[in-house]
């Protein structure tokens, strides 16, 4: 077998393990109407990319899930040596797509309405 069939079978098991370790560990994902995509994978250093998409994109709580899966996947499986992931959003505000207002665009959740107009000292509604 050449070493390019080798890395292609270690490649699709390396692939299989981190699609379950998503899948098992962070069903939320789906569950909430988003997605993990496994973008790349590097045998030779380790490293992992992955993409939440979906409903992951400008919810507040994938900061969260994106250090979970990164610190959690290192420890899971040992042939990964660093995980990147993000949800697509990073050049719209940084990492996750949550920034200072540099630009970005902000998240929107369902049924949130904005008033351009007037001010409101209640601060933002919750998303539930």
């Amino acid at each position: 077998m050449s070493t390019d069939a080798q890395d292609a079978d270690g490649e699709d098991d390396l692939r299989e393990r981190v699609t379950n370790f998503l899948r098992r560990n962070f069903p939320q994902i789906q569950m909430h109407g988003g997605s993990a995509a496994i973008q790349h994978i590097d045998l030779e250093t380790g490293e992992v990319s992955i993409q939440l998409g979906g409903a992951c994109s400008g919810c507040g709580i994938s900061p969260m899930t994106i250090q979970a899966i990164k610190s959690r996947m290192v420890k899971e499986i040992p042939e990964i040596t660093k995980v990147h992931a993000d949800t697509g959003m990073e050049g719209m505000g940084g990492e996750g797509g949550h920034g200072g207002g540099d630009g970005g665009m902000e998240p929107s959740f369902p049924g949130e309405t904005t008033d351009d107009g007037e001010s409101s000292d209640e601060g933002p509604q919750a998303p539930f």
